[in-house]
């Protein structure tokens, strides 16, 4: 591991905050009743695993686009930061309805929770980082566990509920 700047770091950050922004504008219909809700201890590691990849990512310069064999992980890792813009664009496009946000994309499950996940998950194997997969980890039982609930939450529910 290599302490420095991570162009390649910012690159994802500013992909995967862009959409949340304007999200903030643009929730379902009921969120905020499904938020309301969430498991208080996968909200905490929820957040200190946000903190903890946003700040691993940008100060390890292992992320950096470099000539090696294992170029390729770094390479399926964007694939799926794009995957993700295209789920961000279903989704705005869509009536933003709590179905539309929890809509699986090419067969992934909660595709806003899971494709960043995977993506920051082999961007830490591209690096060689341990500490970013340690912090993948974390948010993404959090992360992936509270998104998990909300679909299970709607699915109990009938259709215009």
């Amino acid at each position: 591991m290599h302490f420095g700047f991570s162009y390649v770091g910012l690159i994802y950050l500013l992909m995967l905050m862009a959409p949340n922004i304007i999200w903030t504008k643009h929730k379902p219909a009921d969120y905020e009743k499904y938020a309301a809700n969430e498991n208080k201890a996968l909200l905490a590691l929820e957040r200190a695993g946000e903190v903890l990849v946003s700040c691993a990512v940008l100060i390890f310069k292992d992320f950096n686009i470099r000539c090696t064999p294992w170029l390729w992980w770094l390479a399926v890792s964007f694939a799926l930061m794009v995957l993700y813009e295209v789920f961000w664009i279903r989704y705005f496009r869509s009536e933003k309805t709590m179905r539309d946000f929890y809509g699986s994309l090419l067969g992934i499950p909660v595709p806003g929770a899971s494709l960043p996940v995977i993506a920051f998950l082999l961007l830490a194997v591209y690096g060689k980082n341990i500490v970013l997969g340690a912090s993948v980890a974390i948010l993404g039982i959090g992360h992936i566990g509270i998104h998990l609930m909300h679909k299970e939450a709607l699915s109990a529910e009938k259709p215009g509920e």
